[in-house]
């Protein structure tokens, strides 16, 4: 922070004369932006987490996974058996091999018709061979044994798409994983009944990366700059300090503790972090606004007040004023003062109200 508007002087005595008037060594208030450092307490939480379940219900084969085990998307867990879902696939195929034969004799049927039309439109070119009745009964033999084809080529896609979805279904008896992870809870062994209104099989979580949620007390809620990266500290390793990007906002006040959730991403690469830990976060606020700066030095503390002395035309007065934050060597305070005033940079009670001095300010 550049502060060339704060210069110390040195205080002397002005030379020969008949008023000696005492030159004070003096710096002016600055009026900046500060950016100030909050420890707040965060909670690590995995970036992805899900309950593993059967969809469909069968007994455990075999489980390929423990606790611990890191697997990838996809990667199968668990084999289920269901025999009754065999049986079931077998039936289905064997629907659509009946169908298929039934189809095959309809053809048969239509491909005589067919003969038997030809012959008689043949014969027909003999006058009296053959009356137009008969013609028109055939062909619409034809016709109908045509529909049947098509009835039962759509019964057969039909038994397809019945004997695809249980093999579809049966599929499900190998559970797999939906992302990559950590499989960090296991509760199942073979011979276990397993089914979507059992309890959980596994729980997967993702811990290469991992959600840092801070709940952000409501005076610094006004705020958050999105994409800033932040650092904190785990008691597990208290030497070290780890990084965190904000992400996400709750946009929210709860009502009972006044505070927002605000969620960073944070890297775990090398996984030293843990859901469930409990971290320190150095959380870096800026005002919106500037503040008022003075040399920690200005500021006078008494039994009775705390005061900077300004120094305006020459004379002493004493400004009452609050301390607040240390930012960068100065200190933050409020009171009647404004940018630009000159102070002592030694604020002191031997500096009396009214008293004549001049301001040496470079």
């Amino acid at each position: 922070m550049t502060r060339n508007c704060l210069i110390p002087l040195f205080l002397f005595v002005i030379g020969a004369g008949a008023q000696q008037v005492p030159t004070v060594d003096a710096a002016r208030v600055a009026a900046l932006p500060v950016e100030r450092k909050v420890d707040l307490p965060g909670e690590l939480l995995p970036y992805q987490k899900t309950e593993i379940r059967a969809k469909i219900s069968g007994f455990v084969q075999k489980v390929l996974v423990d606790r611990g085990a890191r697997v990838r998307a996809g990667d199968v867990l668990a084999e289920l058996v269901a025999p009754e879902m065999d049986a079931r696939i077998a039936e289905a195929d064997a629907r659509v091999a009946v169908l298929q034969s039934e189809i095959a004799e309809v053809k048969a049927r239509l491909a005589a018709a067919e003969g038997t039309t030809a012959r008689l439109k043949t014969a027909s070119a003999t006058p009296g061979a053959i009356s137009a009745n008969e013609l028109e009964v055939a062909a619409r033999e034809i016709e109908a044994i045509r529909a049947r084809i098509a009835a039962g080529n759509a019964s057969v896609e039909a038994a397809k798409a019945g004997a695809k979805a249980l093999r579809d279904t049966q599929a499900y008896l190998r559970i797999t994983a939906p992302f990559d992870g950590t499989i960090t809870e296991r509760r199942v062994h073979p011979g276990a009944l397993a089914g979507p209104q059992s309890e959980s099989m596994f729980e997967l979580e993702q811990l290469n990366r991992l959600r840092l949620v801070v709940a952000l007390p409501e005076r610094e809620a006004g705020s958050i700059p999105h994409g800033k990266k932040m650092t904190f500290k785990v008691a597990a390793f208290p030497d070290l300090s780890f990084t965190a990007t904000i992400a996400r906002v709750g946009g929210t006040m709860d009502p009972k503790t006044r505070t927002m959730p605000v969620e960073l991403d944070v890297p775990n690469p090398k996984g030293q972090l843990a859901p469930g830990m409990f971290p320190s976060v150095s959380w870096q606020v800026a005002s919106k606004s500037s503040v008022l700066l003075v040399p920690p030095t200005a500021v006078a503390v008494t039994t009775e007040r705390t005061f900077v002395c300004r120094i305006r035309e020459g004379r002493v007065e004493w400004v009452d004023v609050t301390r607040g934050a240390v930012s960068g060597g100065l200190v933050e305070v409020r009171g009647l003062l404004d940018e630009g005033d000159v102070i002592a940079r030694r604020g002191t009670d031997e500096l009396r109200v009214g008293m004549r001095v001049q301001a040496s300010v470079k």
